[in-house]
């Protein structure tokens, strides 16, 4: 007779149970999927999905920088990416402001250079490291000093975006009633962007640069093939993002295969399920409207 509970507890549990880098990749996985979800929800309610992509490959000179005046020292690393991927992001959206410029053009232009920069500045500064380090990360390898760092930053990032909540999202569906009541909707938007550069850097430390931006973006547009509400969806990408984050340890344990790619991949499983079964504009309600009649 098959001992069910023993398959259960030795597929999904014991891991995390036996080993201390499981835990910790755990817990940074969830940090990072609960502030990712709010974050990605709000940049794809704006149609900001690629500012977020750009910001993330920003991170990536100032980490450069970071590393070859300090050397592999994780504060040094993440307040250079901090301020890298700030200043690109206050660039684009200056530039959005002062010019016929679009959004989307200035960050796709500001992206390629950080970008480039970037992989130079590694490539040039006569080391050793791993460029594939900082593209797609080490969640297995985070310690204590950073899980707190990642903790704290994703920590940081929902207290301040639920002090801007309502104003962020009266300015994403009417920006000209939040001026008329006085808001100040630039204000607003230049804070919400420092915060999506807060978000990467921590989720940086765990994914890289080309994977932090999957568990951004991925459970945000998975999530809105399930609900209609801001709240409800950014606390469904939340979710989504942090079952991402187990569920792809586990394979990357079990498969014995990369943990940043693992993690976005399963992300992108729940995106294409969404995609296909979704409550709200999914394939099945596209191709089958009958069907929704009959859940009525």
């Amino acid at each position: 007779m098959v001992d069910w509970f023993a398959l259960v507890y030795g597929f999904f549990l014991q891991p995390f149970v036996d080993y201390g880098f499981m835990r910790r990749a755990l817990v940074a996985c969830l940090a990072i999927g609960a502030a990712c979800g709010p974050i990605g929800t709000i940049l794809v309610l704006r149609r900001m999905s690629l500012a977020g992509d750009a910001i993330a490959h920003a991170v990536l000179p100032g980490a450069a920088v970071g590393f070859i005046f300090f050397g592999l020292s994780l504060p040094a690393m993440s307040i250079g990416s901090f301020v890298a991927a700030a200043l690109m992001a206050l660039l684009a959206a200056a530039v959005t402001r002062w010019t016929s410029q679009k959004e989307d053009a200035s960050f796709a232009s500001f992206y390629l250079i950080t970008l480039a920069l970037g992989v130079m500045l590694i490539a040039t500064s006569g080391s050793k490291v791993d460029l594939l380090h900082f593209l797609f990360g080490s969640v297995l390898a985070i310690d204590s000093p950073s899980l707190l760092l990642i903790v704290g930053a994703s920590s940081l990032t929902l207290v301040g975006l639920s002090m801007i909540w309502r104003p962020l999202i009266v300015e994403c569906f009417d920006p000209i009633f939040l001026r008329s009541v006085g808001g100040r909707g630039a204000v607003v938007h230049q804070l919400f962007m420092l915060m999506v550069v807060l978000t990467l850097v921590s989720a940086f430390q765990a994914l890289g640069t080309l994977m932090a931006v999957g568990l951004l973006m991925l459970p945000a547009t998975a999530a809105r093939f399930w609900c209609a509400g801001v709240v409800t969806r950014a606390l469904l990408a939340a979710g989504l993002g942090a079952l991402s984050g187990a569920g792809g340890l586990l394979i990357s344990y079990h498969a014995n295969v990369p943990s940043g790619p693992a993690i976005v991949l399963f992300a992108g499983g729940l995106y294409l399920v969404s995609l296909c079964l979704g409550l709200r504009d999914s394939l099945r309600m596209i191709w089958f409207p009958a069907s929704q009649h009959k859940e009525a």
